[in-house]
This record gives structure tokens, sequence and C-alpha cells, in this order.
């Protein structure tokens, strides 16, 4: 197979064309030929091989993020794996944010077990959806033969296979980059998103929406500019409607633009992830800001410590722990049966957008931390007058 990053207008057109040529088939017959299908001997041991080392790597957000890079630098041609590492360390950062020093003092236990509960299943349901997919394609590089035809039997939706067929063929990372975006985002939305229980117990709590207000929800993406010795930057992007299948799709799109559209970026990007393993604290980028280590004293005041990202005078640092100190390992039910996959129209997402694509985060960030630190200070007044 021909492997293009970048191709050309006029081969993307060619193979946009195919690809929903073929997606209007599969909208059209909608009923699962996978009973029809038999497997072979080895096609069995091949399938139950691939369950068993997604399950062997799926044990937290430590080792999903891990699997990601490794996989990303065995595979470079497969962008998303690259992508889904630093998304992937972001919702390891929001994990243990909710064990550190700001959010345990505006979120109950409860609560902050519900939030985990969350983003927990989300990083899980992906990471089992589109990990086989990868072993698989890297069992059809091995063979030299499109073994796609087995993706029914890993539960991946149909939608992917015309996409990965058509990656054999053409070659195109970047059109096989969104439509994972695509996939994994729809693929969370019933199991996510629309469960119920997950929509009464954080969705729709206020909890929740003072997370969203206060702008909590940033992915951001460290890189070095210049050398792995100074500070690292930040770029990334803020997600609004949390709850919007479309506006997700669109922010892994301007994500994947990020990391992919200018050299310069996404080789720090790149230099900064190879030389800093991800635990899950937040002192992984920024050590001048976080310590995995709580310097406060118990049932301390807490006290506005930051400004524009620097600590003030004499301020402890952040309490930001490492994920293996914050939450146990989750056993997980079997994911949801069913293909969210319907309506060839979804292929529209791939079509790539002129705009270029900003990133600058590095204020917002800041206002963002300022912003939650005094709305604890606040809580803490209210809570005082009340006594």
């Amino acid at each position: 197979m021909a492997i293009r990053s970048f191709p050309t207008k006029s081969k993307m057109k060619t193979s946009l064309l195919e690809i929903k040529e073929e997606l209007k088939k599969k909208s059209k017959h909608k009923t699962d030929s996978l009973v029809k299908l038999k497997l072979t001997k080895d096609e069995r041991k091949l399938i139950d091989e691939i369950k068993e080392k997604t399950r062997q790597l799926n044990v937290n957000n430590v080792t999903r993020t891990q699997a990601y890079f490794d996989f990303y630098r065995q595979h470079p041609e497969i962008h998303w794996a690259l992508l889904g590492h630093m998304v992937s360390r972001n919702g390891g950062w929001h994990m243990t944010d909710l064990k550190g020093d700001l959010l345990t003092r505006l979120m109950s236990e409860k609560e902050q077990k519900n939030f985990f509960s969350f983003l927990e299943r989300g990083n899980w349901l992906i990471f089992q959806d589109v990990f086989p997919q990868f072993l698989l394609y890297k069992q059809s590089l091995k063979l030299k033969k499109n073994l796609f035809y087995l993706l029914p039997h890993l539960n991946v939706s149909r939608f992917m296979e015309t996409i990965w067929n058509n990656f054999w063929k053409n070659g195109d990372c970047s059109i096989l980059a969104v439509a994972t975006i695509i996939n994994e985002q729809s693929y969370l939305e019933k199991r996510v998103i629309q469960n119920h229980y997950f929509k009464k117990t954080v969705l729709n709590t206020i909890g929740f929406k003072l997370y969203d207000f206060l702008r909590f929800n940033q992915i951001i993406f460290p890189f070095y500019k210049n050398q792995n010795t100074e500070k690292p930057h930040l770029i990334g992007e803020t997600l609004q409607h949390f709850e919007s299948l479309h506006e997700r799709i669109m922010l892994g799109k301007r994500l994947y633009s990020l990391l992919f559209q200018q050299k310069s970026i996404f080789q720090g990007v790149l230099n900064w992830a190879t030389n800093h393993s991800h635990t899950g604290s937040r002192n992984d980028y920024w050590d001048h800001l976080f310590h995995t280590i709580n310097e406060s004293l118990p049932g301390t005041i807490y006290r506005k410590r930051t400004k524009k990202c620097q600590l003030k005078k004499g301020a402890k640092r952040i309490y930001s722990p490492p994920l293996q100190f914050s939450w146990k390992n989750v056993d997980h039910q079997e994911a949801e049966n069913g293909d969210w996959f319907e309506d060839w129209r979804i292929a529209d997402y791939l079509i790539e957008e002129e705009k270029e694509v900003g990133g600058k985060i590095y204020d917002d960030y800041c206002k963002t931390i300022e912003k939650i630190e005094l709305a604890i200070v606040t809580k803490k007044a209210i809570f005082h007058r009340r006594e």
C-alpha cells in the first residue's frame, strides 16, 4: 500500500467519492452480515489474540495513553495514534484534577467519583474500539493482506470498515485520522453522552455546568519551541457544548490540524511527549506550578496562589497527583452492542476546512486557573457567612 500523509486535492476528492458511494450502499443495507461469515481457525485465533492484547493494555488511562504512543512510533502513518495519545493525556489530567488542590474544594466526594466514572468509561470505550483496529492493521501489514473484513468480529462500525479499505488502497493518512475522530465520537454518543446514568449523575448536574462555565475543559498540547530544556509552551482548544456530537467532532478536527499542519509544532509536541512519560499529573508539563506532593498542611484555608500561570511569592505549588495515587483501576462492563452508523452524510465531516486553526490557549488557560481559585475563595467566604 502507498502511504500519502497529505494527498493532492484531486486524489483526496477521488477517495472521498469512493467512500461516500460505499457508505451509501451500507446505509441502504443495514442488515448485519456477521452471522453469515464463518471464521477459519487462524482467523478466530487472531481475533482472540487482538482482544486479549487490547484487554491487557486497557487497564487505566496511563496504560492506554502509552499504548497509543508506542503504536504511533511504530506506525507514524496512523496520525490518530499520536492525536489520541495527546488527548488521552488530557483525559488523565482531568481525572487527577478531581483529586487535586482545586476541584476537591469545589466538588463533593460523590461528584468527584461520578465525574471520574464518566471520564474513565469514555477513555476505556474508545481504547477498546480503536486499538483492535490498529492491531488488525498491523497484522495486515505483516501478512501483506487486507484483513479489514474481520472488523465486524471486533464490533467495529461498518463506517470504519469502509475507511480502512480505502486507506489500504489509497493510503490517505489525513482521511483515516479524521474518520477515526468521527467514529470515536459517534461511538461515545449513545454509550456515554446520551447514557441515562451519566446524564443524571454528571451532565445534568450543577457541578458539570460549573465545570463547563469555568472552562476547565481545555485540551492542551505541551510542546518545545526550541530545545528540550525550556519550559514547554502550550497550544490547544477549549471544548464548548460538550454534549454536542458536532462540536466534539469539529474540536477533534481542529486539534488534528493543530498537531499536523505545522511541522514545528508537530516536532515540538513529539519531542516533549518522547521526553515525558504520562503519569496523569500536570507536573508532567509544568513542574513550576504543579507538584505531585501536597505541600499544603491539611485544613489550610486556600488563598489565591497564581497570576498568569506563575506562583505568587511564597505560595505553594498546586497539588496534582499521579493517576496511580488518585484512582483505583476499574473493572468495566462489556461495551454496549450496536453500530452507530446509519447516515452516509456523516462522511461530509471528512471534507477539509480551509480556515487556519489558531490554537492560542495560554492566556485562557491561565485565566481558567485563576477563575477556579476565585471560585474556591468565594465559596469559602459564603460558607463562613452562613455559619
